[in-house]
């Protein structure tokens, strides 16, 4: 249902308030360079930060601002079931074409908490939901097994997978049939995971180089290896640097550097160390991107 380079997008903030003119030109700068779909209110998108109002409307602008061009598809988890009901309604209603959820972060649910949790929120609305695993950042792994039994939910069409392990999602795959989405959660591992039946990315690095992740994707597609491989090889650099520090910090400098937005994070996160700062200036150089 949801494939191709769907990108993780930034949330920018001016003066402690979210930037709806910058945000609307980036989703413009997004859909005229082939991106499949628009991910707001993820990690990216400093969800964790936003307050409930912003939350709502930073999708509302997305699903305004897209127009239907490419599907919206918005992070509404949170490590509250009742919240993430609440949040996924929301964009349901206002026109989601799906929903992004991350696992509960910090409660550390066993597995199955982790299946009433998904359950109870795909209950609550008709559209489509991609669960996220991202262990790294969560405390808790959903494990293949668990996946499967949300998988035959009717609503539950896929998972943004960024636990590192291809084994786990080969797993994955197996269990869950090709209906089912297989998405990576990590822009390094994306060309693995195409070859092992995945069927795209929701994507950092596509903010700022968002053509050549959707043509790698379609490179790929049309079985021209040696040109998927090159462009996974160009955009290697650019993705590590995308981490040099945590996510969505290099990102959102880099974005900066782009003249696309100002450079303002929230706390806790903060600006880039000069050290690093440089160093990312120096991969974005070297692309050709300033």
């Amino acid at each position: 249902m949801f494939c191709g380079s769907m990108v993780a997008i930034v949330t920018p903030f001016k003066n402690d308030k979210v930037d709806e003119d910058s945000f609307k030109k980036l989703i413009k700068f997004q859909i005229s360079n082939k991106t499949s779909a628009i991910v707001p209110c993820g990690t990216t998108g400093e969800s964790a930060t936003l307050s409930f109002e912003e939350h709502q409307r930073v999708i509302e602008i997305t699903i305004e601002a897209v127009n239907k061009k490419v599907p919206v598809i918005a992070g509404t988890g949170s490590n509250s079931t009742k919240e993430a009901i609440k949040l996924t309604r929301h964009a349901a209603k206002a026109g989601a074409d799906g929903a992004l959820l991350i696992a509960p972060y910090y409660n550390k649910p066993t597995q199955e908490g982790l299946y009433r949790h998904f359950k109870a929120i795909s209950e609550s609305v008709d559209i489509p939901i991609i669960l996220y695993n991202i262990p790294g950042r969560t405390g808790v792994n959903m494990l293949p097994e668990t996946i499967a039994r949300l998988a035959g939910i009717k609503n539950i069409v896929g998972i943004k997978e960024a636990s590192g392990s291809l084994a786990q999602m080969a797993d994955i795959v197996s269990l869950c049939g090709d209906d089912f989405d297989l998405i990576s959660g990590d822009d390094n591992l994306l060309l693995p995971i195409l070859a092992i039946g995945g069927k795209g990315v929701i994507s950092v690095v596509a903010n700022v180089a968002p053509l050549d992740a959707a043509n790698l994707i379609e490179e790929f597609e049309k079985g021209n290896l040696k040109e998927a491989k090159r462009l996974h090889y160009k955009l290697a650099p650019l993705v590590q640097a995308m981490f040099y520090e945590t996510n969505p910090i290099p990102v959102k400098e880099a974005l900066h550097m782009m003249g696309m937005i100002t450079d303002e994070i929230r706390l806790p996160l903060c600006p880039m160390s000069e050290g690093n700062r440089k160093k990312l200036e120096n991969v974005m150089k070297g692309y050709g991107l300033i």
